[in-house]
């Protein structure tokens, strides 16, 4: 990661020193963006095809040019957490923070610690993803699942209901019913259970076909 930085202030150096010393274009700016684009398309082929190392290439390249991309280091960062390189993932994700902190980049940087068995620094980052973004789902559940890791219990139930509340679907009703019964909160599990069976079978429905619905559903 440290050779990145290297690279990309001495390209920025070399850059500077060439347009010092080059007439000026006024096609330049223009240029530049598509160059830009053209190298962003490669990223997200890459990305798409798995042909990592062809976009983690066009990624560097971006940065060559614009040191301060924001969002290629974040890209960059899901490349490596994609080949478990875990320690650069970091890196990438703190960086893209540090120059333009997003509800995005900070809830990948709060799986990749949460991958990584930090969770204290997966609970922070989570935390300061949900200041800029709270209207999320997944976020809460993220969140309730690094807080359960540190024996927050009570928190992580919260996280959960305003997980439910957000976006009542099977998947976050069956974690808060779980959660529920899991702290002995038999009652309140017992209440979502109904809700998730009303959700399972929406009431008006005709015998047969509920029996249907039900067989898919398992």
């Amino acid at each position: 990661m440290a050779e990145l930085l290297i690279l990309a202030g001495i390209s920025t150096l070399v850059f500077r020193a060439f347009v010092k010393h080059t007439p000026e274009d006024p096609d330049m700016p223009h240029k530049l963006s598509d160059k830009l684009g053209k190298l962003w398309d490669v990223v997200h082929q890459g990305m798409r095809e798995n042909r990592l190392l062809r976009a983690e290439k066009a990624l560097l390249t971006i940065l060559k040019i614009d040191e301060k991309n924001a969002a290629a280091y974040n890209r960059l960062g899901i490349l490596y957490a994609k080949q478990k390189e875990f320690k650069d993932a970091i890196d990438c994700f703190e960086i893209a923070c540090s120059i333009e902190p997003t509800a995005s980049s900070l809830h990948n940087l709060g799986l990749i610690f949460y991958e990584t068995e930090n969770y204290q620094k997966s609970v922070t980052a989570f935390d300061e993803a949900l200041k800029l973004d709270e209207e999320m789902a997944a976020r809460h559940i993220a969140l309730a699942k690094a807080l359960e890791k540190l024996g927050n219990d009570k928190r992580m139930i919260a996280e959960l209901e305003r997980a439910a509340e957000l976006e009542p679907t099977h998947e976050t009703y069956t974690l808060l019913m779980k959660s529920y019964k899991d702290q002995g909160m038999e009652d309140k599990a017992d209440l979502v259970e109904d809700k998730l069976k009303k959700l399972l079978v929406p009431s008006g429905k005709r015998r047969t076909r509920v029996r249907r619905a039900k067989r898919v559903v398992v």
